[in-house]
């Protein structure tokens, strides 16, 4: 028991160091010619291993891009200022999956505990962005009683627009896509505001209304009792919560199911993020239901939908075909040697390193083995690029897909797929994501020399088995319709109201 004891002091004591260190080489300025050697680096493992670099960019361009930032650094800079400096060269480059992390600060298990043990500064408001103006369009603990539709002007008497024009070069959606950088700028803004600025315990918020300007404290509150007790609550798994992948951070679940009208003539699937995680075993028995109520319509919701499992996708498309289908395209690699480039001891704890340490020589060969080479170009082996059979449970009525510009990754490839297959009508608005594919599957985490940052390089050309477009932006709803802040605030849904009104126009005809 003693020899345990020492053991865990010691991984207590090393953990703190590793935060400790990290903390400090996160604060520390680094000369600018190692920060030089970090941009060589990043455009080296670029060309190495991404397999679609210059699709959206040319080589010179980028080249041009990468010199012009490093004549920039005349001074030494910490990793967050030399970020900031980087990351709009790498959004440049317009693949909406290649990003560096943000370098911020580690805190101790402490410290961790007692922001558990306390309600959200920013994080208990909704938000809403358009052009350079950001609005609260919820708050549901009413706090100061702040309306919705309620727009922030300044944080701490910085303009929220100056916040937004600096925080918008840092994101990139796929290709020359627009509607993709206010929903992820919304949910991402105060990850890098308080990357700039730490989890402060106040904060001073200019605001209009109406015409009306007002000035508010928020600050960091206590959770009572009741709220500590009811997050534990919500932290059990049970078999619903399971079923429906339940995500006690936003107390929602990424996928529900449910008739939405009373003869269960029309079914609705709203699916937020495809997790894969007991996915088999929903789809089994929604559409078992869907087949046994005999739906006439059925409408996919993945709006919000930042993507995802390739598995989950292929699988859903699967309960909706027809006939025999391949969803992607063969997925292309840089080299034979590329999958082995996965980062396989990444964030292992002592134990679980030694577990993987043993399966490591399968592991090996397996991804050794999982390439092949056809006419010059080097492929990985997919299940989703070989021929599926259509489930037995297999929906046949007409299908209505709702869309929008938070689509991205996984959501754009099975809409493009039911888009260029004629299997469904698209409705909202274009995709975040591209109609083309991506670059994404699984990464490559690299991290920076010098300043540490952290860079994961996506590593297949993932595509759906389409005709390509060639547009370089995303998948184009069939019916486009726009919803607006005041839709949001007022919880209506005209997306989903015209598909309603065009099934209930539907029944009328057939009458």
């Amino acid at each position: 028991m003693k020899n345990y004891s020492v053991i865990f002091l010691l991984v207590i004591l090393s953990s703190c160091a590793s935060i400790r260190k990290h903390n400090e080489q996160r604060a520390s300025c680094i000369p600018p010619e190692q920060l030089k050697e970090d941009i060589d680096y990043a455009y080296s493992k670029l060309q190495q291993m991404h397999p679609q670099l210059y699709w959206y960019i040319p080589k010179k361009e980028l080249e041009l891009k990468f010199d012009s930032l490093k004549k920039t650094i005349t001074e030494p800079l910490t990793p967050l200022q030399f970020y900031f400096k980087l990351q709009p060269v790498i959004a440049g480059i317009r693949e909406g999956h290649l990003s560096l992390r943000i370098p911020r600060k580690k805190f101790t298990k402490r410290e961790i505990k007692k922001f558990e043990h306390q309600k959200g500064l920013f994080s208990r408001f909704e938000y809403y962005v358009e052009g350079d103006q950001m609005y609260i369009i919820e708050n549901q603990d009413s706090i100061e009683d702040i309306k919705p539709g309620t727009e922030i002007l300044s944080i701490n008497n910085v303009p929220v627009s100056d916040y937004i024009k600096k925080y918008r070069s840092l994101i990139s959606s796929d290709g020359y896509n627009t509607t993709f950088q206010s929903y992820f700028l919304k949910d991402l803004f105060f990850n890098f505001y308080t990357a700039e600025h730490g989890l402060s315990s106040k904060a001073v918020i200019e605001t209009i209304y109406k015409g009306e300007k007002r000035t508010y404290t928020l600050s960091r509150e206590s959770k009572s009792n009741t709220d500590v007790e009811k997050d534990k609550e919500m932290q059990k798994r049970t078999q619903e919560k399971k079923l429906n992948d339940y995500v006690a951070s936003s107390n929602s679940y990424n996928r529900s199911f449910k008739f939405l009208d009373k003869d269960s003539t029309i079914a609705y699937i709203k699916v937020k993020s495809f997790s894969r995680d007991y996915s088999d075993e929903f789809y089994k028995k929604t559409f078992s239901k869907i087949k046994d109520a005999k739906s006439e319509y059925l409408i996919i919701d993945v709006r919000n939908n930042y993507g995802g499992s390739l598995y989950e996708i292929n699988n859903l498309y699967s309960y909706l075909a027809d006939k025999p289908f391949t969803l992607i395209k063969p997925s292309q690699v840089t080299s034979r040697g590329t999958p082995l480039r996965t980062n396989y001891f990444r964030k292992s704890a002592p134990l679980e390193y030694a577990f993987k340490s043993i399966a490591y020589p399968s592991y090996f060969f397996a991804q050794a083995f999982s390439t092949y080479k056809k006419d010059g170009k080097v492929y990985y082996k997919m299940k989703a690029d070989k021929p599926t059979k259509p489930n037995k449970e297999a929906f046949h009525g007409k299908v209505f897909v709702l869309i929008n510009g938070a689509s991205f990754s996984a959501s754009s490839i099975i809409t493009a797929k039911l888009k260029n297959d004629k299997r469904a009508i698209l409705v909202g608005e274009e995709t975040g994501g591209a109609n083309d594919g991506t670059v994404a599957g699984f990464y490559s985490y690299q991290k920076l020399p010098n300043s540490e940052i952290r860079f994961p390089i996506g590593l297949l050309l993932v595509q759906p088995n389409i005709d390509f477009s060639d547009s370089k932006k995303g998948v184009v709803p069939d019916i486009h319709i726009n919803e607006t802040m005041q839709d949001i605030i007022d919880k209506k849904d005209p997306q989903l109201d015209w598909i309603k009104n065009e099934i209930a126009k539907e029944k009328i005809d057939k009458d």
